[in-house]
């Protein structure tokens, strides 16, 4: 087995000395207030990331509501990597990530849209957690712990299903998380196979996708793998820049300066023209308005077709 890339972690904030009051309260009071809850959305913010969907708020939190959720979402909010090249920082906190893809009209990679995403669900009744995974290389080798965030969701009836609005070319529809059979959706056919050290590999079209744990994680596990994929050049994340978005009949990307369409498994690409032709596809095909062109620095883009 090959070793995978040593992860750095960035270097922790000092915690504060307990004051006296503290030191004395009793154990298990102490214990329980450092365990914060999940992050509570106020109903306005979950109407204002419904209009951002647009969608309806359901009437039950179920099955069908969330396909249509992750449906919608997907349509509506892009996967970029666009701050990683505009100097903006990843910030894995949930109101920073609500602000920017509700407030500013952006979309992000895996750790800001599927945390975004599960702060709507919770704030419509239903059970997430935050799951880790290793995105499968070309050569079938996982990659570094962290290096995808995918989410487990239970409805209002128990059932379970795997959501995954942050991995771009992908599901369009959550899959049944139990299910180990073949599971057809408009992306393709996607199987979640057990392997033998009790993780699960979500293959799409008998190829793996990413390898995923079971045991639930909290934001802040995200951090380190959020700060290598913005600042390493390891990364693919750093060598080149992205903006994919699924349309009714296909999926329409901005690479760079490349515009890349498929129509109904039509591909076409071509070269825009200039920087206003560039800004012009982020507004109009993205929403995303730019002050300034993002720039991949340190090499040559990397070609992606997504």
């Amino acid at each position: 087995m090959t070793t995978p890339p040593t992860l750095p972690v960035p270097p922790e904030p000092s915690a504060p000395e307990p004051s006296v009051a503290e030191s004395s309260a009793p154990e298990s009071s102490v214990a329980e207030s450092s365990v914060p809850g999940p992050f509570a959305p106020e109903s306005g913010d979950v109407d204002a990331y419904l209009r951002r969907i647009g969608a309806e708020r359901p009437d039950r939190a179920d099955a069908a509501a969330l396909r249509e959720l992750h449906l919608r979402h997907l349509r509506a909010v892009p996967f970029e990597n666009l701050s990683i090249h505009l100097g903006e920082d990843i910030v894995l906190d949930e109101k920073a990530l609500l602000d920017k893809v509700v407030g500013a009209g952006r979309g992000g990679f895996c750790y800001e849209v599927n945390t975004a995403f599960a702060v709507l669900l919770r704030g419509l009744g239903y059970r997430v957690s935050l799951l880790q995974g290793r995105v499968i290389g070309p050569e079938g080798k996982p990659g570094i712990p962290y290096d995808h965030m995918a989410l487990l969701v239970e409805t209002a009836e128990g059932e379970r299903w795997l959501a995954d609005v942050g991995f771009g070319d992908h599901g369009h529809f959550p899959l049944a998380f139990d299910e180990r059979a073949d599971q057809e959706d408009p992306g393709g056919v996607f199987r979640i196979v057990e392997t033998a050290e009790g993780d699960l590999d979500v293959l799409r079209d008998g190829k793996p996708q990413y390898r995923l744990e079971t045991r639930p994680r909290e934001l802040a596990d995200f951090r380190a793998g959020a700060w290598y994929h913005r600042t390493s050049p390891d990364s693919h994340f750093t060598r080149s820049l992205i903006c994919s978005l699924l349309t009714e009949d296909g999926r329409v990307t901005l690479s760079g300066g490349k515009l890349i369409t498929r129509v109904h498994g039509e591909r076409s690409e071509r070269e825009l023209e200039g920087e206003a032709e560039v800004r012009g596809a982020y507004r109009d095909l993205f929403g995303i308005v730019l002050d300034a062109l993002p720039v991949v620095r340190g090499g040559e883009a990397e070609k992606r077709n997504p």
